[in-house]
């Protein structure tokens, strides 16, 4: 699929398998509205727009793919120790949502520009474990917002104070990303700023557009009688997704929502003259965008829904052969990348680390080479492969200590 066809894109798949299929530095913007873990299980109503849709935010070790925890462990070694801990200081429950998420950040790490941004959106369920995921993924400071989405609620807490608001973290890749403050300037408060530039405060000046918004966005959720709501679980405000839309990024950029639900950040990006990708499980998502960028943002060009996994295109397709194996050899250190152990060349066989059912391509980044024995369990059993990597890395680790290295 070439790179202009990725855009304008509904693929109704495990986003993780869309996202392993889509190039590096492709997408401007990322917004994310993921479930919670909040042991719920959430439908829409019968008769509403949405009717049918739902999604179980209850998680257990069967919601993560298995496949793609080999890369998680060899690469975020780190990460991979702190989701254990969570098992024990929170739950298992906890650990394997965890896990769930960072598989997909870290590609969602990979697609995004170097100049873009990702927008999480969550609530203190496990807001706290996310910033850790996203501070080791992205890098500590590359952290720039905590925002607050204050939103009325006429509830009152009994034993405690109601909640009315979500926790959205904003992150950037690097240092150089695009904020568009001009597109988002809200009037000043009267008072202060209006005597500055009357004629008895900076007389010549002129007075500026507005002030760029701090980081609490009040803004009402959806009511029941508003003209949006479509009766889906957790939909989110229009206004909401346009303000985060204008700040990070421009006409004509990409801006992607890999949990795309009632395709509201479509719906926004579509709106305000940006190429988008959606993605979500549900297949009937299909029917529900098609409706609502129908209604809310007339009639529209170019518009692929498809179950199919991408093609990267930025990568060389490259088969299995003898030269591969020859240079996996010597980047390997004649070592299998399961269990450690050094073997002869012939004694190790080529792998896909990311299989290719599950969105893994026949290009050299995905190879690895594995003992015969450890290219077995991984076919069989990836948790005890994945298992035996974990424990090899820590025998490393130990040797490195005792021996200072």
């Amino acid at each position: 699929m070439p790179e202009e066809n990725f855009t304008n894109t509904l693929y109704t798949n495990d986003n993780l398998f869309i996202l392993n299929g889509l190039n590096s530095d492709l997408v401007d913007l990322i917004y994310l509205d993921p479930p919670f873990n909040t042991k719920r299980l959430f439908s829409a109503p019968i008769g509403s727009k949405a009717a049918g849709s739902s999604f179980k935010d209850m998680w257990n070790w069967q919601d993560v793919n298995e496949e793609y925890l080999n890369t998680l462990a060899e690469n975020y070694p780190a990460l991979t120790d702190f989701i254990a801990s969570t098992s024990v200081v929170h739950s298992k429950a906890m650990a394997a949502y965890l896990t769930y998420m960072v598989q997909r950040i870290v590609e969602m790490h990979r697609v995004l520009k170097d100049t873009g941004s990702l927008y999480l959106h969550c609530d203190p369920t496990a807001s706290h474990y996310l910033k850790v995921l996203l501070d080791e993924v992205f890098g500590k400071n590359n952290f720039r917002n905590e925002i607050i989405w204050h939103y009325k609620n006429a509830s009152r807490g009994k034993r405690q104070l109601a909640k009315s608001h979500d926790v959205i973290l904003c992150y950037v890749k690097t240092p150089n990303y695009h904020f568009y403050k001009d597109a988002i300037l809200v009037p000043f408060e009267s008072g202060m700023t209006e005597w500055r530039y009357s004629k008895g405060g900076q007389v010549g000046k002129e007075k500026p557009k507005g002030k760029i918004p701090d980081d609490v966005m009040i803004i009402p959720s959806l009511n029941t009688m508003s003209k949006e709501r479509t009766g889906y679980p957790t939909q989110k405000p229009l206004a909401l997704l346009q303000r985060i839309i204008k700040a990070s990024s421009n006409e004509g950029d990409i801006v992607m929502d890999p949990f795309c639900g009632y395709a509201t950040a479509c719906v926004a990006a579509q709106q305000l003259g940006r190429k988008w990708i959606g993605i979500d499980v549900e297949e009937n998502a299909v029917d529900i965008l098609i409706e609502r960028l129908s209604d809310d943002a007339g009639m529209f060009k170019d518009f692929v829904a498809t179950k199919l996994i991408p093609k990267r295109t930025d990568l060389t397709i490259e088969p299995p052969s003898q030269s591969v194996k020859e240079r996996l050899y010597k980047e390997q250190n004649g070592c299998c990348n399961g269990c450690g152990n050094e073997y002869l060349m012939k004694d190790m066989e080529i792998d896909h680390i990311i299989p290719k059912a599950k969105g893994g391509g026949d290009y050299y980044e995905n190879y690895q080479l594995l003992c015969g024995n450890c290219n077995r369990i991984k076919g069989k059993n990836t948790m005890e492969f994945l298992r035996i990597k974990i424990q090899t890395r820590k025998n490393l680790l130990k040797e490195k200590i005792i021996f200072g290295e």
